[in-house]
């Protein structure tokens, strides 16, 4: 299951930006923290990443456990 976001752009004379929204509902399942980093990467023109700076450790003790 995906959550589906939109791009929005602000023009402010002649500066530009894009924003995303994150999802709360991922926000909160992640334990994402306001003013925590972030860094983009990029695997191709479709495929976007984001990644913590200062990975936390995984809430699953191993991910085997999963699949039994």
């Amino acid at each position: 299951m995906g959550y589906g976001v939109k791009i929005q752009r602000v023009d402010r004379g002649r500066t530009k930006s894009f924003y995303v929204n994150f999802p709360a509902a991922l926000a909160e399942a992640s334990n994402i923290v306001k003013g925590e980093e972030m860094e983009w990467s990029i695997e191709d023109r479709n495929v976007f990443i984001l990644r913590r700076i200062k990975p936390q450790k995984s809430l699953l003790k191993n991910k085997k456990e999963l699949l039994s």
